[in-house]
């Protein structure tokens, strides 16, 4: 056999067979005392630690997540039907971890990385753990490359970075989960691998959402980390740690990704619900004390890594419900303070017809021009608060006072501004769109339009947008003549 020939399975046991040695071996052996809605209680097993892997001896699996005096208690993540009390349990002597690789790109998967696709595992020799430290700071760099989310009002506005963790918070069906997959969408040819994590939703939500991202050919650098309402609650709570180790992996190589937690205020319940039945105390909103770092230790994972070490990044949305708009509650309260920035999305808006429902007075990328483009960040620089401006004016003419003309100028071009920003989901659109609109309304080629046509010339633009040679490093007088043409050719055909 040539020597540089690698040694085939059999060839390997046989060596390992061959250098096979008798001894004594001691481990700790533990019983299992009683199961029970996803927890095990368990006596023996004195050297145990929080999150040790527990082997039963039915095939189930384990993780340690309470230690009293005389038992264990361990969250169930593989359960078999002959798991009873009585049952033998001993150390698997190895953190929990999943495998990492190219080949789960297109793949549905479970927490452990087990195929929900019908597909055979796929072919990892690498590992990622599921709990590890985050990157140091000297080994963080700053959030200035923009990841564009192809959402006009949250390009422009509320823009998001490579590196950012950015919330997405509102109350249930307001299009909270549509944000989310617009921006894994609007990814595509963009050099950004996806990890899309949803933890604890029906199925037909999780058929949903795969089957959005396959029609849009999203799925193809996309990996789904799934656990869903009927999965155990273990397997729920590790999900959202399982698709970061995943990201991780890729962040390690030098790659951009972007990972989605729908959502965290399902986990923030599930974490609950372990925790409570394994009578920890309850703190607020019988939440045990340490969700908030529960959360954070997660969302700190995310960051821009230096040149030195690779120069990838991990961009974070988790996404979090609240109910009746009340952001000041535990959970999204906590998110908020932790992360980047949040997206705050209005019922009142989405009822009024503004879509998406986006209140930008409540919305904030603390990051904010940073992480965009100096060509869009010199255009969107006051629109903000020429907006928010715009917003206070209008609430004033409802009380039927008679306006200065200048004002019913401001308020004329707010309303404008409005229509532009509507936008339907699963439309995602270029960054030279953005920035061509932005010339248009800031040079005021719009100004003498009505609300009803600015759609029709919205369309023109796009449409001459994503034919032109010019690039956002362009001059701006190369970008104000031809917008103006593009412009006026609209109003030629109309």
């Amino acid at each position: 056999m040539s020597p540089n020939k690698p040694k085939t399975a059999l060839e390997k046991q046989a060596d390992w067979i061959s250098g096979y040695e008798p001894g004594l071996r001691i481990t700790e052996q533990g019983t299992v005392v009683s199961v029970g809605d996803g927890i095990t209680w368990i006596k023996g097993l004195p050297s145990a630690a929080i999150e040790d892997i527990l082997i039963f001896a039915d095939g189930s699996r384990g993780m340690v997540f309470d230690l009293n005096r005389d038992r264990i208690g361990a969250i169930l993540l593989y359960q078999t039907e002959s798991l009873t009390s009585g049952t033998n349990v001993c150390h698997a002597r190895h953190p929990l971890s999943i495998p990492v690789g190219d080949d789960f790109l297109g793949r549905i998967v479970d927490p452990l990385g087990k195929p929900l696709d019908g597909q055979v595992p796929p072919s990892c020799s690498g590992r990622g753990n599921l709990e590890q430290a985050s990157p140091a700071i000297i080994a963080r760099d700053f959030v200035d490359k923009p990841l564009y989310t192809g959402i006009k009002i949250i390009d422009t506005l509320i823009p998001i970075g490579k590196g950012q963790r950015q919330l997405i918070i509102g109350d249930e069906g307001l299009g909270r989960t549509s944000i989310a997959i617009d921006t894994v969408v609007n990814q595509k040819d963009k050099d950004v691998i996806c990890i899309y994590v949803l933890i604890g939703q029906k199925r037909s939500a999780v058929v949903s959402t795969i089957e959005t991202l396959r029609s849009h050919g999203a799925l193809g650098y996309t990996v789904c980390v799934v656990a869903e309402a009927s999965a155990l609650p273990g397997l729920q709570y590790i999900a959202p740690f399982a698709g970061c180790a995943l990201a991780e992996y890729w962040m390690a190589q030098g790659r951009d990704t972007l990972i989605v937690y729908d959502d965290l205020s399902t986990h923030a319940r599930t974490y609950r619900e372990l925790s409570l039945l394994l009578r920890r105390p309850p703190g607020r909103e019988a939440y045990p004390g340490d969700i908030f770092f529960v959360h954070s230790r997660l969302l700190e994972r995310s960051t821009s890594l230096n040149a030195e070490n690779g120069g990838g990044s991990m961009t974070a949305l988790p996404i979090v419900e609240t109910k009746q708009g009340e952001i000041a509650a535990y959970i999204p309260t906590n998110l908020i303070s932790i992360t980047d920035g949040q997206i705050y999305l209005d019922n009142n808006l989405f009822n009024s017809g503004f879509r998406p429902a986006i209140d930008i007075a409540k919305s904030v990328s603390r990051i904010g021009g940073k992480a965009q483009h100096p060509s869009i960040r010199d255009q969107a620089g006051q629109m903000k608060l020429d907006y928010l401006q715009f917003l206070e004016l209008e609430a004033f003419t409802r009380f039927g006072q008679r306006l200065e003309t200048s004002m019913e100028a401001r308020i004329k071009r707010g309303r404008l501004l409005r229509e532009i920003l509507k936008q339907d989901r699963l439309k995602p659109l270029s960054n030279l769109f953005q920035f061509a609109w932005l010339t248009a309304f800031n040079e005021g080629f719009f100004n003498a339009l009505e609300l009803t046509e600015i759609t029709r010339y919205l369309a023109k633009i796009e449409q001459e947008a994503a034919v032109t040679s010019l690039t956002l490093d362009s001059s701006p007088e190369q970008w104000r003549q031809t917008v103006s043409n593009w412009v006026t050719s609209g109003n030629q055909t109309s």
